[in-house]
């Protein structure tokens, strides 16, 4: 079975850019486009990482992360911010939140994916 990758991702082009980057990496991906969709997919699907987008429609990542992080069942599947956002401005509250990296947009593809590799080696540990 292969690796499952969450990607919460509100703007399509950037989703369709990641989506294509991280199959073409061998990963499975499953899409949301909202915070609150993202948390129901994380519930369903119990994928090994999260990339989340910070400026969401709705909840944004930080509270949709809050929310992943206070459920059991997805509690430990670590979140990758992905975002434009400039880091000083949430870094703190990301990381209060559970947050367990930080990508700003845009990323290269080898960073994206060696950001990946990182944690998954790091939930196998």
């Amino acid at each position: 079975m292969s690796t499952r990758v969450l990607i919460v991702e509100d703007h399509l082009d950037s989703l369709e850019v990641l989506t294509i980057q991280l199959k073409a990496m061998g990963y499975d991906v499953i899409e949301a486009t909202t915070g609150e969709e993202g948390i129901e997919k994380a519930e369903a699907h119990h994928p090994e990482v999260i990339v989340m987008d910070l400026g969401l429609p709705g909840i944004n990542g930080i509270q949709a992360t809050q929310k992943l992080k206070q459920n059991p069942s997805t509690a430990n599947i670590p979140v990758i911010a992905h975002t434009a956002w400039p880091e000083d401005t949430f870094r703190d509250e990301g990381e209060k939140a559970g947050i367990s990296d930080f990508l700003t947009k845009p990323t290269t593809p080898y960073r994206f994916k060696t950001t990946i590799e990182k944690h998954l080696k790091l939930k196998t540990c």
